[in-house]
């Protein structure tokens, strides 16, 4: 992938802003700071570098922002409250685009205490951050896991979700309820945003498609859950990067329109607002394994297991509001997503196709 070039101005009525974007050696994150750095952003990127995964990869991300106009790199633990209160005092951050977290619905069977240490104490850290120095808009990583045993197509974030099949999920639906607290009791602009399968290049090794073509490059079997029936709301990096800058970049305001004897989920009288964000087109995971082979040239052997605990059968996101609040459209094929992964991963792996 090449080298950021130089930083192009700021969009038409966007100055420029200091940005602490957090989880920056994350897939997301790194996505998410470069685009903020071309359009002329100053960016405090954030991340303890943990070794949930292989920390090379997070380390040639950062490699690839460090050096360039405008980006200082800053490694540190949410959970450390003192340090966090010392860095919101120091930097004076304009906006926070909050990405860092403990991923993953299946690791929080085994390990559910780095959940509630990330994903909860970090983020009433960055909540606290930004209520005592006054940052206008705090942009916030929730979860298409929320939607929990809904079944209802598609996933609306007019429609509740109380119901939860994973720890993970539980800590995104409190992440938008801490946010909501703060929103209404100190007036700080809160967006949650719910990823739906986010994927392309330098991704997430501990995810679907990466897991897959390390198996198929290697000649091991894959793992194949729900006999490959499962149906997932596949979203490009791009896309995803796209919409949370828009949205980072749309200040919410109190919705005049809602009501408290028929409240809506995804609004409030506070300035609070929380939007799916997904490519709105799901596929089914046996239709992703032959767009892989295809792009990787091999044939995989597959095994067959049953659905994991945590998992749901399929997430598909109504990103109705998005488009309309801040244009978003997705436009990336899966065809077209999974080649261009395809590309990176063997190139960054020297893997030969086959």
């Amino acid at each position: 992938m090449a080298e950021l070039e130089q930083a192009e101005s700021p969009l038409p009525g966007s100055p420029p802003r200091k940005y602490l974007v957090t989880g920056v050696a994350g897939f997301i994150g790194f996505f998410v700071s470069r685009k903020l750095l071309e359009q002329g952003h100053e960016v405090v990127g954030l991340d303890i570098v943990n070794d949930y995964y292989d920390v090379r990869l997070k380390e040639a991300r950062l490699a690839q922002l460090e050096g360039t106009p405008g980006f200082r790199f800053v490694k540190l633990d949410l959970v450390d409250q003192s340090a966090m209160q010392r860095l919101f005092e120091a930097e004076g951050f304009d906006r926070v685009i909050h990405l860092a977290a403990q991923a993953g619905v299946r690791y929080s069977l085994v390990n559910p205490h780095a959940y509630i240490d990330s994903n909860l104490v970090g983020f009433i850290n960055i909540l606290e951050g930004c209520r005592h120095n006054k940052v206008e808009h705090l942009t916030y990583a929730s979860s298409s896991s929320v939607y929990g045993g809904n079944t209802k197509m598609p996933f609306s974030v007019h429609d509740s979700v109380d119901h939860p099949v994973s720890l993970y999920a539980a800590t995104k639906k409190a992440n938008e309820l801490m946010a909501h607290s703060y929103s209404s009791l100190y007036d700080l602009p809160t967006t949650g945003l719910r990823f739906f399968t986010v994927y392309g290049p330098w991704g997430r090794p501990d995810m679907a498609l990466f897991l897959f073509s390390k198996a198929i490059m290697e000649g091991r079997p894959i793992d194949v859950f729900n006999g490959g029936k499962m149906r997932r709301d596949f979203t490009y990096i791009d896309d995803i990067v796209e919409g949370i800058v828009r949205v980072a970049a749309n200040v919410p305001t109190a919705d005049s329109d809602w009501q408290a004897d028929e409240p809506d989920p995804a609004t409030s009288f506070a300035p609070y607002r929380v939007y799916n964000i997904g490519n709105n087109k799901p596929v089914e995971l046996m239709y992703l394994i032959e767009v892989l082979e295809k792009c990787l040239g091999r044939t995989a052997e597959k095994n067959f297991l049953p659905m994991q605990p945590g998992d749901v059968p399929a997430t598909y996101a109504d990103v109705d509001a998005l488009m309309n609040d801040v244009g978003f459209s997705p436009n990336t094929s899966i065809e077209d997503g999974v080649a261009r992964f395809a590309d990176w991963f063997c190139d960054f792996y020297g893997h030969q196709r086959g």
